[in-house]
């Protein structure tokens, strides 16, 4: 008799390709998620910029720069991807953890810039592209991981 059927356990799948598989459908649709990410909200600062906002930071003096919007937006869809993939491998409902956990991280994203002792125009900006690569990042990481989990 076999002793894995005398102890109740199963054996499991070997991770190995189908693991692999997974992990790089998920990462290749955050990547894409990420790209439009980072071009929606550069776009939309521009078009802030274009209407009067002028995103400046009273504690340095400083105008935060489109790149560096482009530059964080894409930083941080990454940061997505890799919980995103954490939660694949770990969690054995990773689509609800990840909402649930992009979701409170983005609420926690916009206290810096209400924080920031910019204008109001500058403020409201700022909330609204903290929310911008949200929109976008996190429905397609959801649904990446909702047709990948199982």
């Amino acid at each position: 008799m076999d002793s894995t059927n005398e102890t109740g356990l199963v054996a499991a799948p070997a991770a190995g390709r189908t693991g692999h598989t997974r992990v790089r459908g998920l990462v290749g649709v955050g990547l894409a998620a990420a790209l439009a990410a980072v071009v929606a909200t550069t776009l939309a600062a521009a078009l802030a910029r274009a209407v009067g906002v002028d995103f400046e930071i009273p504690d340095g003096g400083e105008t935060i720069p489109l790149s560096g919007f482009a530059v964080v937006t894409g930083f941080f869809s990454v940061v997505g991807i890799l919980i995103a993939v954490a939660l694949l491998r770990w969690s054995a409902r990773p689509a609800q953890r990840f909402v649930w956990t992009a979701g409170t991280l983005t609420a926690i994203s916009l206290v810096p810039p209400v924080l920031s002792g910019g204008d109001a125009a500058t403020v409201t900006a700022l909330v609204a592209l903290h929310l911008v690569p949200a929109a976008v990042m996190i429905p397609a990481l959801a649904r990446g991981l909702r047709s990948r989990a199982g």
